[in-house]
């Protein structure tokens, strides 16, 4: 069993409505050093395969098919490790 963290954010020079209000927030609550501020998305995803290379081959696929949107957000992929949970 293989897991991976997957990070989506939005691409370089695409608006961040979400990003502008909690930076907004944060600097009406004082924190004036706030420069800027991305809202993304995190996933984990676990999955058997044969191999990792073929574990995250699949992930990028599931990142371009339905987890990001290519023409606005990328992604970056990381193993992580898997702990079994006992029931």
């Amino acid at each position: 069993m293989y897991r991976f963290k997957i990070f989506v954010t939005l691409k370089k020079g695409v608006l961040d409505p979400q990003g502008q209000a909690v930076k907004k927030s944060l600097q009406a609550l004082g924190y004036q050093e706030v420069q800027e501020v991305k809202v993304g998305k995190y996933m984990e995803v676990d999955l058997e395969a044969e191999s990792v290379d073929v574990a995250r081959e699949r992930v990028k696929h599931m990142c371009d098919k339905l987890l990001a949107n290519p023409v606005i957000e990328e992604y970056r992929i990381e193993q992580a490790e898997f702990e079994p949970v006992e029931g």
